[in-house]
C-alpha cells in the first residue's frame, strides 16, 4: 500500500550510523547491517522505524537501499534519503504465493478421509537472499491437512528458481496456500461424489475431545473446538436457506455460489520477545516493546494489558517501539506474534513490578510482605481496608528512606518470553457470491466468520485485523496478479492503474463472531490474529465462485477470478 523509504545519517564524531526505515523488525535489521554488511559492533548502528504504514511481510527484512543510504551518508558526510516509487515497489519488492500444487484425497466407502498427497512446485524467484525466501514455502506445509482427521499424509515440495523476483512471506506466509489446496480439494471431492460438502467436512472434523491432537505431518494442535465454530458459522450464514437464495438469483439471471472453509494456521512461533516497564519518579510509566507496530493498534492493546494487570490508566503510559537505542531487544512483528509473545513478555514484566511493589508497599503500610495483596491497581493488607495505589508505590521506589532494607531504588522491570511451541488460531469462513454470466463480474454478497484466536484482548482491533486480512485475501482471489510480458519480460502491472486491489465497494459488511478456546501455552490464552482473515479468504471466495459456476459446467478456475477469466470459463464450458 505504501512504498518503502529510508534515510541514512552518519555521525563522524561517534563513527556511528542511524537508519530511519519502514522495517518490521529493527533489531534484526541492525544486527544484519552490523554483522554482515558494515562489520562493526551493533552499538555503532541505530535503526529507527516509525509509522511503517503497513508491513504484511514485505517490509520485514534488510533491503539493499538500507545499506546504500548509510554508505552514501558516510561518504558524503550528510544525510541521504531514498524513497521508492510505486513502479519500483511492484517491480523490486519481494513477491509472494507463486505455487502450483497437485493434490489427491483418498476416502473410504463412508466418506471418511484416509490420506492426502500433495506435490507442490514453489517459485522462489531468481535468487535466495535469506531463509525468508523459503519460509512461506516450507514452514506451513504441516497445515495442509487442516482441521480434519487424516490418518496419513504425504507432502513433497520442489522449489524452482525463475527469472522473477524473489518470493517471501506475505500476510499468511504459507497458511493461506495450505488451506486453499485442502479446501478446494474437499469441494471438488464433494462434487465428484455427489455428496454435501458441509456433511463431508462435518464427518471428518477433529473433535474437541481429541485435543491435544498430533496431525500426520507432525504438528500438535494444543486446543480448539472446530465443530462448534463450523456449526456457529453455518447458522450465522443461514446456510440452510442457501438454495432459496440461489433460486431467487437464478430468476434474476445471476449465478449464486456458496463457499465454506475451515481454516487453521500456525502462529506466534517459538522465538523470544522483549518488554520493559519503566516508571518515572512522578509515578507515570513508559512501556517499551520489542515488537513493532504497523497499524495493528499495539499502543492500545499493550496499554490495555497493563491496565488489566497493573491498573494503570492508559493516559499515564507512554508507548515506545521501533528504536534500537531506546528498546533493549526485540524480534519484531510478523507471524501474528505480537500480542501472544510480546504481550506475555509485558505480562512477565508486570509480575516483576508487582513482586517488587509488594516489598515497598509492605514498608509503606507497616505490614508483613506476606500479608500484602495486589488487586485493581492497589496494594492492600489482608483483612483490612488499608491500601496504597501502584502510582504511590512507584513514587516511593525513588525515595531511599521509604524502601525496606536491601531493596534497590527505582521501579523498572523487563520481561522476555519465548514460547515452547506455536499457537493454532482457527475458524470457519462462509462466503456467498453472485456472478453475472454476461460479463463475468463477481460480487461478494455475504461474508461470515467465526474465529478462535484464543482470548480476545480488544474486540475492536481484532475485527479490524480480520477485516484487513479478508480484504487482502479477497484481493488475491478476485483481482491481484503480477503479470509480465512473455516475449520481453516487461512488467505489465507496474502501478495501481494495472494492478487491481480491493476497494470499499468490493466487500459487503462482514459479520464476525468469536468462539475462543484459550490456549494454555501463554498466561493470557491468546493465539494470534493478524493473519487469520487472509488464511480463510483465499479458499472460501474461490470455492464460492466455483460453486456458482458449477451449474453451467465450469469445473476448474485458477486465481484471480477476474471478470475476463470468469466470462471465458463460462464460454468455454458452453463450447465443450
Amino acid at each position: 500500500m505504501e512504498p518503502r523509504g529510508s534515510l541514512g545519517v552518519y555521525d563522524p564524531n561517534e563513527d556511528r550510523y542511524t537508519l530511519y526505515a519502514d522495517v518490521q523488525y529493527p533489531h534484526r535489521v541492525r544486527n544484519a547491517l552490523a554483522s554482515n554488511v558494515f562489520k562493526v559492533p551493533e552499538h555503532r548502528i541505530r535503526v529507527v522505524a516509525g509509522d511503517v504504514g503497513g508491513g504484511f511481510g514485505t517490509k520485514g527484512w534488510q533491503y539493499p537501499e538500507h545499506r546504500l543510504v548509510l554508505w552514501a551518508a558516510r561518504k558524503l558526510r550528510r544525510p541521504v534519503k531514498w524513497t521508492c516509487e510505486r513502479r519500483e515497489a511492484i517491480l523490486a519488492d519481494e513477491h509472494a504465493r507463486d505455487n502450483v500444487s497437485d493434490a489427491e484425497l483418498a476416502l473410504d466407502a463412508d466418506g471418511r478421509f484416509l490420506a492426502m498427497r500433495v506435490h507442490t512446485l514453489a517459485n522462489v524467484g531468481a535468487y535466495v537472499s535469506s531463509d525468508r525466501n523459503l519460509l512461506a514455502t516450507f514452514s506451513n506445509v504441516v497445515t495442509l491437512v487442516g482441521v480434519y482427521a487424516f490418518p496419513t499424509a504425504y507432502v513433497h515440495v520442489t522449489s524452482v528458481m525463475t527469472n522473477t523476483n524473489s518470493t517471501a512471506p506475505y500476510r499468511g506466509a504459507g497458511r493461506p496456500e495450505a488451506t486453499y489446496v485442502l479446501e478446494r480439494l474437499i469441494d471438488d471431492t464433494a462434487r465428484e461424489l455427489g455428496v454435501d460438502p458441509v456433511e463431508l467436512r462435518r464427518k471428518n472434523l477433529i473433535p474437541a475431545s481429541a485435543m491435544p491432537y498430533r496431525n500426520p505431518l507432525g504438528a500438535t494442535y494444543d486446543c480448539g473446538d472446530f465443530p462448534t465454530s463450523m456449526e456457529k458459522a453455518l447458522k450465522l450464514g443461514d446456510v440452510a436457506s442457501f438454495a432459496v437464495r440461489r433460486e431467487e438469483a437464478r430468476r434474476r439471471g445471476k449465478l449464486r455460489g456458496l463457499g465454506l472453509v475451515n481454516a487453521i494456521e500456525q502462529a506466534a512461533g517459538a522465538q523470544p520477545e522483549f518488554a520493559e516497564i519503566r516508571f518515572a519518579p512522578s509515578g507515570s510509566a513508559t512501556v517499551l516493546m520489542g515488537s513493532k507496530n504497523q497499524g495493528q493498534g499495539h499502543e492500545t492493546t499493550f496499554k490495555q494489558i497493563l491496565n488489566e494487570r497493573l491498573g494503570l490508566d492508559p493516559a499515564d503510559v507512554l508507548y515506545v517501539d521501533g528504536d534500537t537505542d531506546r528498546v533493549a531487544f526485540g524480534m519484531g512483528t510478523m507471524g501474528s506474534r505480537s500480542t501472544v509473545i510480546g504481550g506475555t513478555a509485558l505480562w512477565t514484566a508486570a509480575d516483576k513490578v508487582i513482586a517488587k511493589g509488594k516489598k515497598i508497599a509492605a514498608r509503606l503500610l507497616e505490614a508483613a510482605e506476606a500479608d500484602i495483596t495486589f488487586v485493581d491497581g492497589k496494594f492492600g493488607v489482608v483483612g483490612t481496608d488499608r491500601a496504597v495505589v501502584l502510582k504511590e508505590v512507584a513514587r516511593a521506589a525513588f525515595q531511599p528512606n521509604q524502601l525496606p532494607p536491601g531493596v534497590e531504588p527505582g521501579l523498572y522491570e523487563t520481561g522476555t518470553f519465548s514460547p515452547k511451541q506455536a499457537t493454532w488460531p482457527n475458524g470457519c469462513h462462509v462466503c456467498e457470491v453472485e456472478i453475472d454470466p454476461d460479463t463475468g463480474a463477481v460480487e461478494i454478497v455475504s461474508y461470515v466468520i467465526v474465529d478462535d484466536v484464543g482470548t480476545v484482548i480488544n474486540p475492536v482491533t481484532l475485527k479490524g485485523q480480520i477485516h484487513g486480512g479478508v480484504a487482502q485475501g479477497v484481493g488475491q482471489a478476485l483481482m491481484e496478479q503480477v503479470v509480465y510480458d512473455r516475449e520481453s519480460g516487461q512488467l505489465l502491472t507496474a502501478s495501481f492503474m494495472d494492478y487491481a486491489i480491493p476497494r470499499g465497494d468490493t466487500l459487503p459488511d462482514m459479520h464476525i463472531e468469536s468462539s475462543p478456546v484459550p490456549t494454555k501455552l501463554n498466561p493470557m490464552g491468546a493465539k494470534g490474529a493478524g493473519e487469520a482473515g487472509t488464511v480463510g479468504a483465499l479458499p472460501v471466495v474461490m470455492n464460492a465462485v466455483i460453486d456458482a459456476l458449477a451449474p453451467v459446467g465450469v469445473r476448474q478456475l485458477d486465481m484471480p477470478a477476474t471478470a475476463d477469466r470468469v466470462w471465458r470459463a463460462i464460454q468455454d464450458a458452453k463450447t465443450n
